[in-house]
């Protein structure tokens, strides 16, 4: 079969990654360094590692079955399925371990529609999801932490400290909306029934929200990609997504 979609047609890589070449060539060889640490005997595959890490970015953007995705590539459907499964976790986001002195955080939850059914389960949209606590930084506006996906049912109280997010970012400060009362985080001022708040804390919630609205912006841009919009990855593959997606992003904020 012949390629319709490669790496060495620039014009390619913005569209599917919305890097720019220089920037997925950075991309490219961090890959290459990983695998090199991991090497193993075999087959030798049939497509360019730059081409590998394409398909797989086009395939978190377009969501395309392997049936489709797979001839862009001049390739096989199992060579497809093959290269997600390998390359996919290798591209995910390392989380971010320490923090400097002063570094405010921002966390919220967000759902991705999964139809593996042994990692998911129905949630308040009626749909089998996964929950993911996803954590950025409210300067640089990077995602640092993205949590290990959880039922969809489960409330963002409990995935705070189940999903790993918690532990990872320790004392940090970090803001949440109302959603996380009880976990200690700064959440907004509630306004209790048959009351009205002070005019100080209506001015604080104000500010808050308009703070917490850079966590929403980056979960809407990772939302851009339509694998986290209806994911048919089985098992891990909905992290390593949410994982792979944050790294691009980050890397597109940075350039």
């Amino acid at each position: 079969m012949t390629a319709v979609i490669t790496a060495s047609e620039p014009s390619w890589i913005g569209p599917f990654t919305g890097l720019s070449p220089r920037c997925f060539g950075k991309l490219v060889t961090a890959v290459r360094r990983k695998m090199a640490a991991k090497l193993k005997r075999g087959r030798p595959w049939g497509l360019p590692l730059e081409d590998r890490t394409l398909l797989i970015a086009a395939y978190w953007r377009t969501n395309l079955t392997m049936r489709r995705i797979a001839p862009l590539f001049g390739i096989s459907k199992s060579a497809a399925d093959r290269i997600i499964d390998h390359l996919g976790p290798l591209l995910a986001m390392q989380p971010r371990e320490r923090f400097r002195k002063g570094t405010v955080l921002i966390v919220n939850g967000t759902l991705v529609p999964t139809r593996d059914h042994t990692v998911a389960e129905q949630s308040k949209n009626y749909r089998y999801s996964t929950a993911h606590q996803v954590v950025t930084d409210a300067d640089s506006h990077l995602v640092v932490v993205v949590g290990r996906p959880l039922p969809g049912n489960r409330h963002n109280s409990r995935g705070w400290e189940e999903s790993g997010a918690k532990a990872t970012v320790g004392n940090t400060m970090t803001i949440a909306d109302g959603g996380y009362q009880g976990t200690g985080l700064v959440i907004p001022h509630r306004r209790r029934k048959g009351e009205e708040l002070p005019a100080w804390k209506e001015e604080h919630n104000r500010s808050h929200k308009q703070f917490r609205a850079r966590v929403e912006h980056a979960l809407a841009r990772m939302k851009g990609w339509k694998i986290l919009r209806d994911c048919r990855l089985k098992g891990d593959g909905v992290h390593h997504a949410m994982l792979g997606i944050a790294r691009l992003h980050n890397l597109a904020l940075v350039g």
